[in-house]
């Protein structure tokens, strides 16, 4: 259990607290920071901008 990956460590946390709530949020904070990452210097920055 010393060598637990983060997100397996997460998922045990969820499981044990029922938190199960969580996993949307942290999803959708992971795949817009994604968004921010891969869109940065690129031609479809402007359209993601006009998004928010």
């Amino acid at each position: 259990m010393a060598n637990q990956s983060l997100i397996g460590e997460f998922w045990e946390f969820l499981k044990i607290r029922k938190r199960y709530w969580l996993l949307p949020i942290v999803i959708m904070l992971y795949l817009m920071g994604l968004l921010i990452v891969f869109t940065e210097g690129s031609a479809v920055a402007p359209f993601i901008y006009a998004l928010f």
